[in-house]
């Protein structure tokens, strides 16, 4: 069963997904390695990883360079972040030829204008209502394969208010999309409201922080939520540890003083499979 599939079956399966935010091979591969069956490649987190912030700097090329190591090393179904398509309804196109391309399983394309910027972060623009449904028209006439997940999302609440993200997403969903994200939600009011009037399969971003409150995961079902992803936080993570051990370098010259919270010589190259690729050199020189 291709990726594809999986994804979908998972979504119709009535069971939420908790999809972790990952923005390279590596920690893609260590999402996979803790169990989790679908992963989401987060535009802010790739972007991050770059050096630079999550305000649309990163080209579509750029993105998919990194996406694709994720798909490659986990063969895992994909998530992605396509942002604003990268431009206009003829980029949106080429975006998501190339993600499909690659390998991913579904994507989610937003209304914010171009350059866009962090879901979190103030001072957001919108396209028209019109020209976000011709972009999802033309993402989902574009598509080679029908089950491919095509997720609309809106930064509405923040620009026109929590009513006109509603009438969007139901646009949005009405022009084609598989599944609807409303970014941003301030309460836990808004969040029900979210799932009560938006049929069919929602998106939810979690995580500490950001101006959407954080809800259990079994409340999350129980409202009809499928996907729950959590764009940044392994991220975060990974650099305060950095952070961390590079204050111990430059205070004792090594990073003696933080050895327990390193993983050792031995796991790292476990967990990249160095023997295994050793062993299929072997196999091919005999």
């Amino acid at each position: 069963m291709n990726a594809v599939q999986v994804l979908r079956n998972f979504i119709n399966s009535g069971k939420i997904l908790v999809a972790p935010g990952v923005s390279d091979g590596l920690s893609a591969l260590l999402a996979k390695q803790a169990g989790f069956p679908v992963l989401y490649a987060s535009g802010g987190a790739i972007a991050r990883s770059t050096g630079y912030p999550d305000i649309g700097l990163l080209s579509m090329t750029e993105v998919c360079a990194s996406i694709s190591h994720i798909v490659n090393v986990t063969g895992l179904p994909i998530i992605a972040d396509a942002d604003t398509g990268f431009g206009n309804a003829l980029n949106v196109r080429r975006t998501v030829l190339e993600f499909e391309r690659i390998g991913v399983a579904g994507l989610h394309l937003e209304d914010q204008t171009f350059p866009k910027r962090c879901g979190h972060l103030d001072d957001k623009t919108l396209v028209s209502t019109d020209e976000m449904c011709h972009k999802i028209r033309i993402a989902r006439s574009s598509l080679s394969n029908p089950e491919f997940v095509l997720i609309a999302r809106t930064d509405a609440i923040a620009v026109e208010g929590f009513d006109n993200a509603i009438l969007r997403a139901k646009a949005y969903k009405k022009a084609g999309a598989d599944m609807i994200f409303v970014e941003a939600p301030e309460t836990i009011q808004q969040i029900e409201m979210i799932a009560k009037t938006i049929p069919g399969p929602k998106l939810i971003n979690q995580f500490h922080g950001g101006k959407t409150p954080v809800v259990p995961l079994p409340k999350l079902q129980e409202l009809g939520y499928c996907v729950v992803i959590i764009p940044s936080d392994l991220q975060r993570a990974a650099i305060k540890a950095m952070q961390t051990t590079l204050s111990a370098i430059q205070q004792n010259g090594n990073s003696e003083a933080v050895l327990d919270q390193l993983v050792t010589f031995n796991e790292r190259e476990k967990i990249v499979g160095t023997a295994q690729y050793f062993a299929i050199d072997k196999l091919t020189k005999t």
